[in-house]
Order: structure tokens, then sequence, then C-alpha cells
């Protein structure tokens, strides 16, 4: 059975993480460098970094805090935002990401997904998915969810998939920060089109959210969430030992004592 994964996501805008409800309403939660550093120590498995607004603003990455980012986690460090080339993936590569997530860029020009592939590896590429119900049927959103292409999510999935994406993140704008639950629903059907992992985010909010996801659709590889774990709702270490207790695999990391603490003071 493979390991299922928890994966923290920093969405950060002027320098800063923040969260907000269904991609709107944005409001600033802390620094992203603490924030790695805590969670790169608290047992997460990987670490999601998104410049949200660079894409919808038409500018490259930050890579100044990135770096600071990257120098400060020990665990896997996927990054997005304003990813429009190769000449971008290998900026962020540079500052110490391991995986680059495309979204906007890639429904711009659907070749960057195979150059990139080529040029560093199917490993390397994620294709970001921001996704929404429109009119009974799944479609594809860009800039941040601003946007409605009309493309259909499992027609792109796939053609991502085929042009060498080697990971597919599922963004639920429906449940995204409302905290119901995964969109088991979307969920399934991309799981059923594709043959690479595949990461939920959008719509955590307990520890039981997690169980049913992975109960549910065994074919998803992790789970993504923001608001409950930088809020402390849901501490990383408790959230796997209970899954772990469920009968779901996990990669744990021995008690820490300190950890109480560390939460406490991670939010400066």
């Amino acid at each position: 059975m493979i390991t299922k994964r928890i994966i923290p996501c920093l969405d950060v805008r002027d320098g800063r993480v923040v969260k907000g409800v269904n991609f709107l309403g944005l409001s600033d939660v802390s620094s992203p460098v603490k924030l790695a550093k805590f969670y790169s120590s608290s047992g997460a498995d990987e670490l999601v970094f998104y410049d949200i607004t660079a894409s919808a603003e038409g500018r490259a990455l930050f890579t100044d805090i990135l770096t600071e980012v990257a120098a400060t986690v020990f665990i896997p460090l996927t990054v997005g935002g304003g990813i429009n080339s190769t000449e971008d993936f290998d900026r962020v590569l540079k500052c110490g990401a391991d995986k680059v997530s495309v979204n906007s860029g890639a429904l711009r020009d659907p070749s960057l997904i195979l150059q990139a592939a080529k040029k560093y590896g199917n490993q390397c590429v994620v294709l970001s998915v921001d996704a929404k119900r429109v009119g009974g049927n799944f479609h594809v959103f860009a800039k941040g969810g601003r946007e409605d292409t009309g493309q259909d999510v499992i027609e792109w999935v796939r053609r991502g998939v085929k042009n060498g994406a080697g990971e597919i993140v599922l963004n639920s704008i429906d449940t995204d920060g409302v905290k119901n639950g995964f969109d088991l629903e979307m969920l399934h059907a991309v799981c059923g089109a594709v043959d690479v992992p595949v990461i939920a985010s959008g719509g955590a909010g307990c520890a039981a959210h997690f169980k049913e996801l992975f109960h549910t659709l065994p074919k998803v590889d992790a789970g993504l969430a923001a608001s409950i774990f930088h809020f402390g709702e849901v501490s990383i270490p408790e959230l796997k030992q209970e899954l772990a207790a469920d009968g779901i695999r996990m990669r744990l990391l021995p008690q820490n004592d300190d950890f109480t603490q560390e939460r406490e003071t991670c939010h400066a």
C-alpha cells in the first residue's frame, strides 16, 4: 500500500501567506518562511508554495521570498504562480523548488507541459487545475479562479498527462475554504481519467474529511489543505497519527514534546 501524503499549502500574496473562501476574501495569515519551517519540522510530507496573484497581475513569480522558503524546508517543495515558459521553470528550480506547478501558463500554451517534461522530467511537472461546476459540468478556471476558460476538466487533465504532467493537483473552487469536506465527486471523475498521482485540494475542515477522502477514493495520493493547518485547527502530527490508527498508511515522525509550544509561536 502506498503511503498517503499530507501537504500544507502556502498561498502567498505580496510576501505574506493569505487565505480566503471560494478563492475570494483573502486575509493575512503569516510569514511564509516561518510557516514553511514549522510545517517542515512538524511532519508535513511536502509543501506547496503558490504566488497566487502572479498570473492575474501578468508578472513573474517573486523569487526572493521563495529562495528563503526553499532554504528553510527539508521536504519536497512544489512552486507555482506565473509559470509561462521553460525559463520560468528553470528560474524556480534554481531557487530550490523540487517540482513546478503550472496552471494558467499551460492553458495559454499547452505545449509548455510537453517542453518542460522533456527538459526536466515528468516528475518535475505538476498540472494544477482550478475547477468549478458550471451548468452541471466541471470547468477549468484560469488566473487564480477569476476566469472561466470553458474547458472541460476531464479533457484537460487527460491532455495534460498525455503531454507529460507527472502529477495533478485538483483545486475545487466550489469547496475551497468552506471546510465541509473535499469535492469527492469531482475527484472521483479525475482519478478515473488519469493514471498519475492526484492531489485533492479544497474543502478540508477536520481530520474526518481526510479519512473520508482516503477511504472513499483510494486512488487519491494526497490531501492538501491550508487554513485548518495555518490556524491550528488541525495539527499535522495529530492528523497523521489519527489516520494511521484508522488504517491509512502514513509517514510518521517521533513525538515531539516541543511541538505544542512551537505551534503557538509560528503565527507571528
